[in-house]
């Protein structure tokens, strides 16, 4: 095979640098098409921050309907290295909060009273405690919103702190969404759970609405851009998304964030998955 020219090489490089491009393109504008489109008005908001993808701008929209955009307090559990998550936002607008997370921090920044980060392995044995020790440093008693994607037990986590009198505005969590409504599909708990970047990880979103119902909490979106955040508030909120559908199927978002990625399939299927849809329901 004959050498390839640094002329060839050039054309092909930049070839391959267009197509990624087109594709980029194709992508932005479709996803442009399924926030203007869509039938709930809240993912017309969607923007991207500091947020993986358009989270940012519903969070802010929902905060300015209920009328708490000024202040109030965060907690997210699951903030990566801390340049990319749901929060870092409202940290942006004046809120005070606390994060929780198993990385070292890629920033440096003074703990307390405004914000402070506990490193560690979170499970629904010590959550609880967690969050009061944050808070304690904070000086805060309550949180006004919370944001949680630990890619394991997330519903058993969320469950342990509504049933502990835990009621913020609003609740952002990663759903499954290899499953759509009516489908309900949970991980069994497992305090040593590590996700395998498999289809094992979490709940389906019909888990969480049935969980979340428990507790008087309400659906109103799911980001567009990804399918990958549901956005819950306290169902005595409901006054100020009259507009938003109250149907599972109009708000549930297919998974799209794999586009993103440029890995054109979706969570290889886990055994575990397999096993957990085979085997006994649990009560």
């Amino acid at each position: 095979m004959p050498k390839e020219t640094l002329k060839e090489k050039i054309r092909r490089i930049l070839g391959t640098q267009t197509r990624d491009q087109l594709k980029d393109l194709i992508l932005f504008d479709h996803s442009q098409s399924l926030k203007a489109n869509h039938p709930n008005p809240l993912n017309r908001a969607g923007k991207k921050c500091f947020s993986s993808t358009d989270e940012d701008g519903i969070t802010l929209e929902i905060l300015r309907r209920v009328g708490r955009l000024e202040d109030g307090v965060f907690a997210e559990f699951g903030v990566g290295d801390g340049t990319e998550n749901n929060t870092l936002i409202l940290a942006a607008l004046g809120w005070k909060g606390f994060w929780v997370g198993g990385q070292e921090l890629a920033v440096t920044y003074p703990d307390g009273p405004h914000f402070t980060y506990e490193k560690a392995w979170i499970t629904a044995e010590n959550i609880l405690a967690l969050s009061a020790a944050c808070l304690r440093r904070i000086d805060a008693g309550a949180v006004d919103v919370v944001s949680l994607d630990l890619d394991g037990n997330d519903i058993y986590l969320i469950e342990k702190l509504l049933a502990d009198g835990m009621r913020p505005t609003l609740f952002i969590v990663e759903y499954n969404a290899k499953f759509p409504p009516p489908v309900k599909f949970q991980i069994s708990y497992d305090p040593d759970h590590q996700w395998q970047s498999d289809d094992y990880f979490g709940a389906s979103l019909s888990s969480f609405v049935a969980m979340f119902a428990r507790f008087d909490y309400r659906l109103v979106c799911c980001n567009s851009h990804s399918g990958t955040n549901a956005f819950f508030v306290d169902s005595a909120l409901s006054q100020h998304f009259a507009d938003v559908p109250t149907d599972i199927g109009e708000l549930y978002v297919e998974p799209r964030y794999f586009l993103y990625s440029g890995r054109y399939s979706q969570h290889r299927t886990s055994l575990r998955t397999i096993e957990k849809i085979l085997g006994p329901r649990e009560q």
